[in-house]
Parts: C-alpha cells; structure tokens; sequence
C-alpha cells in the first residue's frame, strides 16, 4: 500500500490539507495509508523547508501550500 504523508506542525493550514487528502482518497476509491507527521526532525530530514507538505512514498509532492481536493485527485490518478 502506498504512503502519503502529512508533514506539518499541526497548524490549520497543515490540518486542511490532512482533510482535503482524505477526501481526494475517499473519493476515488484508492488504498493509501495516510499519517501527519509533526516532529520537526523528520520534516527537515525529508527536505522540507516551508510547511504545510506532502509526500507520497518518501517523495515530496508540494510544500507551502493546501492542496486542494481536485489538485490531490490528479496527483493520484
């Protein structure tokens, strides 16, 4: 099963993008394991600089921003 992260402080905006993930997955019907990671540690470890970000499988999608629902849709089609 693939993996999407979540990394973020847990801000709103880092929250948000934790919904709209959900979503875009409930919504096509697809098998990903979904966390938040929220130990600064491991965000600058994965080479994020501004937050709130994505990864899927390790690989850093987007940062600095809340995807929305449609944009993590064509991501993951």
């Amino acid at each position: 099963m693939k993996k999407i992260e979540i990394l973020g402080p847990g801000c709103a905006k880092c929250k948000k993008l934790f919904e709209n993930v959900e979503m875009a997955v409930r919504e096509l019907g697809v098998e990903y394991e979904v966390e938040k990671v929220t130990d600064i540690n491991e965000i600058v470890a994965a080479g994020v600089i501004s937050t709130p970000a994505i990864t899927i499988d390790g690989v850093v999608i987007s940062s600095g921003r809340v995807l929305s629902v449609d944009e993590i849709k064509n991501i993951l089609a």
